[in-house]
């Protein structure tokens, strides 16, 4: 059986993805578990050794099957796309239109079977928006290059994870947007995506939008028994084994502790705090719905420390790690 290809993607250029993914493409342990190729600049990686003092050979290739793969190489799919003088540490169109070109060439290549998974470094937002694409992020860059319509990002930690209903849009667009069938669609990616993660019967809990999760009432204006409780009831009819809506306050805390494999979190902010509480170090984002299988870190592009050599690479292992175990086996 072959190892699976992961396709890394670069993120953006300024940011600390050059040397987090040369860090830990640094470990034998992660060559053993796949075949790595990184999709990016290789002169961006090439000054990215130095920050970290790396001895491995980067070595350009055009096509995946120019590839060679061992402990020693990074095979970088090099777009050639940034100037030799990028800037480090600060925001720039031009390394927030390659970070989008990296990314989009991932997609071509998961698409046309060519690499079995997608890695992604951070990106940074302004950069993309000023680069040519206004994109919230990189869930949604992969959601429209895919032609995906039924999407969710899923955080996972040790002992949590974490589904979300809406992400990168403000609090009070966010309750607008959440609806029963939106809540449904959550549940039904998070139940399937478990199962075939070999999780018999998930377990899932869904958070409430009010405190207390409204408690009858007293608190909000009947979201709860409007927007999630007939999400919830129809999977239950279906034998999808959820509860809720159930008090956020209380219900990160029973998830760690094992009472729940999954939890959907019903904006931003409500399922990122609990994961990030956890670490940085050691969360993975996962794109679930998509045609492809698509890991991220779960941290940003820490321009602060840039350059530096010293960006911590454990979660970028980590959803190495997640990506390979997704693939599915044949």
């Amino acid at each position: 059986m072959r190892k699976p290809l992961i396709g890394i993607t670069m993120g953006d250029s300024a940011g600390v993805g050059p040397e987090i993914i040369l860090k830990s493409l640094g470990y034998p342990e992660i060559h053993e578990i796949c075949c790595p190729i990184v999709i990016g600049d290789a002169k961006i990686l090439k000054r990215a050794k130095k920050w970290i003092q790396s001895e491995l050979d980067i070595r350009s290739i055009t096509t995946v099957n120019e590839a060679e793969f061992s402990p020693h190489i990074v095979n970088c799919y090099d777009l050639d796309i940034l100037p030799v003088e990028t800037l480090i540490g600060q925001v720039s169109p031009e390394s927030g239109h390659a970070a989008f070109k990296f990314v989009e060439k991932a997609v071509e290549l998961a698409m046309n079977n060519e690499i079995d998974a997608i890695c992604t470094a951070p990106l940074n937002k302004e950069a993309l928006h000023k680069g040519g694409h206004p994109y919230p992020g990189h869930t949604e860059i992969l959601a429209d290059l895919t032609n995906t319509n039924d999407f969710s990002m899923m955080l996972s930690a040790p002992n949590l994870r974490v589904i979300h209903v809406t992400t990168h849009v403000g609090i009070i667009d966010a309750i607008k947007m959440i609806n029963p069938e939106r809540v449904y669609d959550v549940i039904r990616l998070a139940n399937e995506t478990l199962t075939k993660a070999g999780i018999g019967q998930p377990k899932i809990a869904v958070c409430g939008i009010n405190p207390h999760a409204g408690e009858n009432g007293l608190f909000g204006y009947g979201e709860e028994e409007e927007k999630i409780i007939p999400a919830v009831k129809k999977a239950q009819a279906e034998g999808v084994d959820v509860v809720g809506p159930l008090p956020a306050d209380t219900l990160f805390f029973r998830a760690v502790r094992g009472d729940f494999d999954v939890v959907v979190a019903m904006y931003h902010d409500q399922g990122h705090g609990p994961v990030k509480v956890l670490g940085l170090d050691a969360g993975v984002n996962i794109t679930v719905g998509l045609p492809i299988i698509r890991t991220s870190v779960d941290h940003g592009t820490a321009f602060d420390i840039a350059g530096k050599g010293i960006a911590d690479e454990r979660s970028l292992m980590e959803a190495i790690q997640q990506a390979v175990e997704l693939v599915p086996r044949t």
